[in-house]
């Protein structure tokens, strides 16, 4: 098992950078999963994963904060596909689709939800969770913006979305005309719905669980930070809570 972790660590494949600790670990994780098995099944008499441990390194998942959404928003530019990669990114800023959910969306998926309000009704591909978003008026606009695009009239789809290789290099392209200096991924969307849109503005996790299609709690915490002026609001509630207490329990008193 080590010498195949070794092997995963050093091995530098032509067409991509060679695996970090994290994926390195989840390739043993794999094979953990089917070495068991094989034990199961009598295909192996010990499971040779019984002494080895899994060592995963905790990473900050990057988001974009208001101010960074905001420069994104009010940055236009010329080249055509460079505008349209924005808007994908912006649309999923604003409902937490990952790059495979939103490129399979098409205008079927917009229906009208409980409330009469403009919803996304879709299933996400990785854990085959069924989804249902209420649209924010900023995804509105970007689905109003692409009503008469080709790519919907020809391809059915809901927003013209390039190939995962071609987007993260326009991203590059736009971090850079908005002065942004974090590493910008198409995942980076999800986060900042998570984080900054939803979160931060008070929504509680368990309803971003539900909007992100995550079928564990634990899992949404680990993409979502609480920003540290959230945890001052709170705790500015708390302290007029108590205040608001000790005035009503001296009124009482008197």
């Amino acid at each position: 098992m080590s010498d195949f972790e070794q092997y995963l660590r050093k091995y530098r494949p032509s067409t991509r950078t060679r695996c970090t600790n994290n994926g390195a670990m989840k390739h043993m994780e794999r094979l953990k999963k089917m070495s068991r098995l094989a034990v199961r099944m009598e295909w192996l008499s010990k499971d040779p994963f019984e002494n080895y441990k899994l060592h995963f390194v905790k990473s900050q998942r990057e988001h974009l904060t208001k101010r960074e959404l905001g420069l994104i928003e009010e940055t236009s530019f010329t080249k055509q596909g460079v505008e349209r990669t924005k808007d994908v990114f912006l649309f999923c800023c604003y409902t937490g689709l990952s790059y495979i959910d939103v490129k399979a969306l098409s205008p079927d998926n917009v229906m009208k939800g409980i409330d009469g309000n403009d919803w996304l009704f879709t299933t996400r591909m990785k854990t085959d969770e069924r989804l249902k978003i209420p649209l924010l008026p900023q995804a509105k606009e970007i689905i109003k913006k692409y009503e008469g695009s080709s790519e919907r009239k020809i391809k059915n789809v809901l927003l013209p979305v390039f190939s995962n290789q071609k987007v993260n290099f326009y991203l590059k392209e736009i971090s850079k005309a908005c002065g942004i200096r974090k590493r910008v991924t198409f995942h980076t969307a999800r986060h900042t719905f998570a984080t900054t849109v939803t979160l931060s503005n008070g929504v509680p996790i368990e309803t971003v669980s539900k909007m992100l299609g995550h079928t564990k709690l634990s899992t949404t915490q680990i993409y979502a930070r609480v920003l540290e002026h959230k945890i001052g609001e709170d705790m500015q509630n708390l302290v007029e809570h108590m205040q608001a207490d000790e005035s009503t329990s001296k009124e009482s008193s008197l």
